[in-house]
């Protein structure tokens, strides 16, 4: 079995709204991606505006400047004609807020870390997916594009062959990634990508945001439950069965060392053990 490169990297610069690939990435502070998930927006009750809440989110677009300094965000056709501005990133925070808040038509708060705000504040590493695992899920649900399957997920990095080696007719089994987690939860599997290591940590539990359009949020009937079934009907062997307490996950989710900060991944890294 041929080992993986990285392949994509994919920031989500502002929590729940769309990723923007990039070339190369430093290990923030906190062992996540740096400016990945920088922004988190939140309601004067305190809790996350985001697409598991408030569907409305996946109307928004956000457009960056080919080194995040600034983000443009505009709503395309929306009725009410909002229009489009553009803030340093990340700086300008406090001024988003209030686009942010005459979009939703109540008052947000952006708030802005260094450090991110990753989904698993355990695990708070890059998830790290496979192409081949993307493919499955499209053959799975035929109307969804490989591209439209990365906005779902929402991962942050991709692997698969190496372009020599496809060329060569070479493939990456799917669900590769089910190999950089430990068949006992206490267990970590470590492995490096390039120059910087990892700690594999569990598999990704999923939430209600993939069955859901990432440009109008249409829902899929039945998502969770086909997918449930054909993750389990297809496990691999290499799989940790005893790790899914329940089959609705995809991706693995990773923690980083403090000593790697500042560290850069950059497209093409081999994984290596």
């Amino acid at each position: 079995m041929f080992s993986p490169v990285l392949s994509k990297v994919l920031l989500h610069p502002i929590k729940s709204l769309a990723a923007v690939y990039v070339s190369q990435s430093l290990i923030g502070p906190a062992g996540g991606l740096a400016l990945d998930r920088a922004w988190a927006l939140y309601s004067l009750d305190g809790k996350w505006v985001n697409a598991k809440r408030t569907p409305a989110i996946h109307l928004i677009r956000a457009a960056y400047a080919p080194d995040l300094s600034s983000v443009t965000l505009s709503v395309p056709n929306d009725r009410r004609q909002i229009p489009a501005r553009t803030f340093a990133f990340p700086s300008a925070h406090e001024d988003a807020a209030e686009w942010f808040s005459l979009f939703f038509e109540q008052q947000i708060i952006v708030r802005y870390s260094p450090e991110g705000f990753p989904d698993d504040p355990i695990a708070s590493g890059p998830t790290i997916i496979s192409t081949p695992s993307l493919k499955s899920v499209c053959e799975w649900f035929p109307s969804i594009s490989l591209d439209e399957a990365r906005l779902r997920f929402r991962t942050s990095l991709e692997l698969d062959i190496a372009p020599a080696l496809a060329a060569q007719g070479h493939s990456l089994p799917a669900f590769w990634e089910d190999q950089l987690f430990h068949e006992n939860e206490s267990n970590v599997v470590r492995f490096k990508i390039g120059d910087v290591n990892f700690e594999g940590s569990n598999p990704c539990a999923r939430c209600h945001v993939p069955p859901h359009n990432p440009f109008t949020a249409e829902n899929i009937d039945g998502f969770q439950k086909r997918f449930t079934q054909l993750r389990e009907a297809t496990l691999p062997a290499w799989s940790p069965r005893s790790r899914f307490d329940h089959f609705y996950r995809l991706a693995t989710n990773t923690r980083i060392p403090s000593s790697e900060s500042n560290k850069l991944l950059r497209l093409g890294d081999h994984v290596t053990f």
